[in-house]
């Protein structure tokens, strides 16, 4: 019996040690033949975000961390040092909502499905089961994680990082509860498949709630909004009494009855112990005031997704002390729509559009914190181009840029990783030839996890309007689009 005892004692060292000796392996990925071990980008202006500005200084990258940052930097012998002259150097930017990584944009799929496609009300799910009440679990996924749907070679992640986006909250997108989101790095596209695990984060990171606002989902029960609002709140109800009757059991399972087995309450239950953040969506005024009223029972850690139409309501939403993930993708008129349907929109359709961009502003002068989601954002070269409208409608640079970096970090739980230039953290960078919301200002490179990748600047297509994309010339830069050609040094 001792020599079988010891054997197997041998065995767990051996399989302990060959963990131990793997983990060495992969931690040390960024010292490989064709990278210098240090990055030092000197002489830079460089934009901490947690701190003050230093005007001329050094940031020293090594093994995908930062190392240091000061004004007065050692800057190691072995170390590749890059000219940060007349350059600014910021934290890589985060985007707090997206689907970009989980392959093609926007498609439609069925309610149960998994994978990266439409939102909460798209797709047609001809082929889709018949619900006929909440004990159905319709549309309803949540063991879905998004770093296990990741695609690396997703083109998308390739243009969101051109446009100086290095971390992203990955979110999955059919269904009610569509699966939990993960936060990654965006290091794709020229990556290998099996190393995609390398661009998680953090995951689970988030359980997003959607509401379809009708049919299209599913067949039957729940095809209206009220519905879709009474099954939410069923679920979270039936997840915490499951909780308890587990507890109970566990306790005293003599003579009690057992209380069956139901995936969606297991995670929903583990999301709520965790303290998981949830999405819960708003974006109308009247969506909001529903959310603010509704989420406080559920017993969550939440925050509030969409809310557009915020400038409506900024001191509710204050008074409520919950972050607030912003759509910035802002509205804007339907291309397809007629002479007559132009001519005829709504006084509310015409008011939202003009004022969806003061939202950010209004929140920020009422105290809350807010962060950036981009949505159903096609271009990447889009995102900057609709922050500087909030700008533009009273947001100061400098909070714009906090919710694009710290404040996003620290929504999503990150705030010790990413979202500002600190010794210890992730170095995830973006070098830039200015003022990063300054119209003619070029990204020059962006490192993520410590790996460098240079933006090459693409000369402008002409068109007839003048402009690219939705809005016309990108006030960040002109070279750093979608299908740029920036490629990892």
């Amino acid at each position: 019996m001792r020599t079988r005892k010891t054997g197997r004692i041998l065995a767990v060292m051996l399989v302990a040690a060959c963990a131990i000796a793997t983990w060495g392996v992969i931690s040390t990925r960024h010292a490989s033949a064709s990278e210098p071990p240090y990055f030092a980008i000197r002489n830079a202006r460089i934009v901490p975000v947690s701190g003050p500005v230093i005007e001329s200084g050094t940031v020293v990258v090594a093994k995908g961390l930062i190392q240091a940052v000061g004004a007065n930097v050692t800057i190691p012998p072995e170390a590749e040092v890059i000219d940060g002259s007349g350059m600014t150097v910021y934290p890589g930017l985060i985007d707090a909502g997206t689907d970009v990584g989980l392959g093609a944009a926007a498609q439609p799929a069925a309610a149960a499905g998994r994978g990266g496609g439409g939102g909460g009300g798209r797709g047609a799910a001809t082929n889709a089961p018949l619900s006929m009440g909440p004990e159905d679990r319709p549309a309803t996924t949540p063991w879905v994680e998004a770093a296990d749907e990741l695609k690396s070679d997703d083109a998308r992640i390739k243009g969101w990082r051109e446009a100086g986006f290095t971390t992203a909250l990955v979110l999955p997108r059919s269904g009610i509860f569509p699966g939990q989101g993960s936060i990654v790095d965006l290091r794709g596209a020229d990556l290998p498949g099996e190393r995609v695990n390398e661009m998680v984060v953090k995951t689970p990171a988030a359980l997003p709630i959607n509401f379809a606002g009708g049919r299209g989902l599913y067949q039957g029960f729940p095809s209206a909004l009220m519905g879709q609002l009474a099954y939410v709140h069923q679920v979270f109800l039936d997840a915490q009494w499951y909780a308890n009757a587990e507890k109970i059991y566990e306790a005293h399972p003599q003579g009690v009855e057992r209380p069956a087995y139901d995936r969606t309450d297991t995670l929903i239950e583990q999301v709520i112990a965790d303290k998981e953040l949830v999405l819960v969506p708003g974006n109308t005024d009247v969506d909001i005031q529903r959310a603010l009223k509704l989420a406080p029972q559920w017993g969550v850690k939440w925050a509030l997704y969409g809310a557009q139409q915020g400038y409506e309501v900024p001191a509710d939403i204050a008074a409520s002390h919950v972050p607030v993930i912003v759509d910035i993708n802002w509205p804007e008129p339907d291309r397809n729509a007629d002479e007559y349907a132009i001519a005829h929109e709504s006084l509310r359709t015409l008011r939202f559009r003009d004022r969806a961009p003061g939202t950010p502003a209004a929140l920020g002068k009422a105290g809350v914190k807010f962060a950036f989601a981009t949505e159903n954002t096609v271009n990447a070269t889009d995102i900057l181009r609709n922050v500087n409208k909030s700008i533009a409608a009273g947001l100061s640079p400098d909070a714009a840029l906090k919710a694009m970096t710290l404040d996003a970090a620290e929504i999503l739980g990150v705030g010790a990783q990413v979202g500002s230039i600190q010794a210890g953290k992730i170095a995830n960078l973006v070098v830039t030839s200015g003022d990063i919301f300054k119209e003619g200002t070029a990204v020059k490179w962006v490192f993520v996890d410590g790996e460098r990748y240079e933006v090459r600047p693409k000369p402008p297509e002409p068109s007839p309007g003048g402009g690219r994309g939705r809005g016309g010339a990108n006030p960040m830069q002109d070279g750093a689009s979608q299908q740029g050609e920036g490629v990892r040094q």
